[in-house]
């Protein structure tokens, strides 16, 4: 069994290390782990094919597929993204703020990393990179934790990182893999409170639960993705139905993807049609509710179970309501506070909507797809936060850091 207090340790004393880097240094060594996964393209290729094999035999469904795969253009993907992260700036260091008290004191907030991030997750073999590179440009140290059905491709992609790091004479611990994928191993991980300062779940709204029930390390809740796309009474058709298709079909097991859509009464008879034959053409199964099936009589019919259902694949349900706050009500009630939109060309209606809506991210006429740190600007992204303490939304490099205040006196003492 994997000795997980050893790791700790060596976690640790790589992130005291990591905690003295300046930029320049750190800089260069993303850039050696990224050139080092396009070196050994071919060997992390032939991992991934044990597991994507491995996972057909098993029965994995053909959204899940799509995540485990690694291609050559996703490995380039991966080292473009560290490249990205190397472009942004450096938290550590950075002064929130400073002041000088009554005392005489001189006070600055300073940003600080977290220390050593735990990182679990299921089959997504692009976050065990994403995740190293986010932590290291932000001075922590990680231990990843992947699940079964992407072992072989995990051990091939931290071991590239770890041989970049030890290329360029920076402490390998500073990226760990557990290679131990047992129900045991991952729970003794989840109670690691001596050496893990804080624990980061990635993967089903189901798996996520079961992290944040059983772990005594502190959480960052990411990613269940149950969202909704609003089509309003006042909404241009024809984006819609472009922005509808793009949120669903584009990558379905993806936690950004859209899984509902919500119609006002007053365009579902126009709209509703194309946007079945539409979603139809792109293999996806369409449920809804009474109004729907009165419309499209060929639409599945959806159950209450539904609304609350985060599919992660070929499959939607849509609803109609009467008003702008029929949406608000229905998509607040079944929401995972993610990412939600509203299509429409009404000023006061997208505003009602985006401060009225709790999520992350509110969109007006515009993907869910975009809930990501790259496309935010971030870079890589270690997860999509669902919460509202620490961080919440994408999270790059500047939320897995802390503060500490830096007190400068003259003697002063307390009277």
């Amino acid at each position: 069994m994997t000795d997980l207090n050893n790791m700790g340790q060596k976690a640790q004393d790589a992130a005291f290390e990591l905690g003295q880097l300046g930029s320049k240094v750190k800089n260069a060594s993303l850039l050696q782990m990224a050139n080092s996964l396009v070196l050994n393209t071919k060997q992390i290729i032939e991992a991934n094919k044990e597991d994507y094999e491995n996972a057909q035999k098993n029965g994995m469904k053909k959204a899940m597929l799509d995540r485990l795969l690694l291609t050559p253009d996703r490995i380039n993907d991966m080292a473009d993204s560290l490249r990205q992260v190397v472009d942004l700036p450096d938290p550590i260091g950075k002064i929130d703020r400073g002041w000088e008290t009554v005392s005489g004191l001189d006070i600055t907030q300073e940003r600080v990393p977290l220390g050593v991030i735990g990182m679990i997750y299921e089959a997504r073999p692009n976050v065990t990179v994403d995740a190293a590179g986010l932590c290291f440009k932000a001075g922590n140290a990680v231990i990843l934790r992947g699940g079964k059905e992407a072992i072989n491709s995990n051990i091939a992609l931290s071991e590239t990182l770890r041989q970049a790091l030890k290329e360029v004479g920076i402490n390998s611990n500073a990226v760990q893999l557990i290679d131990d994928v047992s129900h045991e191993t991952a729970q003794k991980m989840m109670e690691l409170t001596d050496y893990i300062d804080v624990l980061i779940p990635r993967g089903s709204g189901k798996f996520i639960k079961m992290v944040v029930d059983k772990s005594k390390v502190p959480i960052i809740e990411t990613g269940a993705g149950n969202c909704h796309i609003f089509v309003d009474k006042d909404a241009d058709l024809d984006k819609a139905l472009k922005i509808i298709i793009n949120a669903k079909v584009q990558r379905p097991s993806v936690c950004n993807a859209a899984e509902k859509v919500v119609l006002h009464k007053d365009i579902a008879n126009q709209f509703l049609p194309d946007l079945y034959d539409a979603l139809r053409a792109n293999s996806v199964e369409v449920r809804g509710d009474i109004l729907c099936r009165a419309i499209v009589p060929d639409i599945v019919p959806a159950t209450k179970d539904d609304w609350n259902t985060e599919y992660d694949d070929y499959i939607i349900a849509i609803k109609i309501v009467d008003s702008l706050d029929d949406a608000i009500k229905h998509i607040n009630k079944y929401n995972t506070k993610h990412s939600e939109a509203i299509i429409t060309e009404n000023y006061s209606a997208s505003r009602k909507f985006m401060k009225q809506i709790d999520a992350a991210v509110v969109y007006t006429n515009a993907s869910t797809r975009f809930t990501d740190g790259q496309q935010f600007g971030f870079g890589a992204e270690i997860g999509i936060s669902t919460q509202k303490l620490h961080a919440r939304g994408p999270m790059g490099a500047n939320e897995l850091t802390t503060t500490k205040y830096l007190v400068q006196g003259d003697g002063q003492i307390r009277k």
